[in-house]
């Protein structure tokens, strides 16, 4: 009978261990699950920080065109006044 009892105490001590390793398996398994996610929301930060910083510099060159072809067309039109005023200057000389 008594080594039935020891039997049975084993037997419960070993599951109890057992029980206590599975507990903190899980437990390492969920903290590494966190991690995980922590990195995977610091690389989704990242790739929006990126997208925002890529509209920025959008933002910038179309600026940049827009002064570009303002320049252009500045240009053009004194390239013709100075065109306008040469014909002119031409006529009065030939006059």
């Amino acid at each position: 009978m008594m080594l039935v009892v020891v039997i049975v105490l084993m037997i419960v001590v070993f599951m109890t261990i057992v029980m206590v390793c599975l507990i903190v398996l899980v437990i390492a398994v969920v903290r590494v699950v966190i991690m995980v996610v922590v990195v995977v929301i610091l690389v989704v930060e990242m790739v929006v920080m990126v997208v925002v910083m890529v509209g920025v510099v959008m933002v910038v060159v179309k600026v940049v065109v827009m002064v570009v072809v303002t320049v252009v067309v500045m240009v053009e039109v004194v390239l013709v006044f100075v065109m306008v005023v040469m014909v002119e200057v031409k006529e009065a000389v030939e006059e």
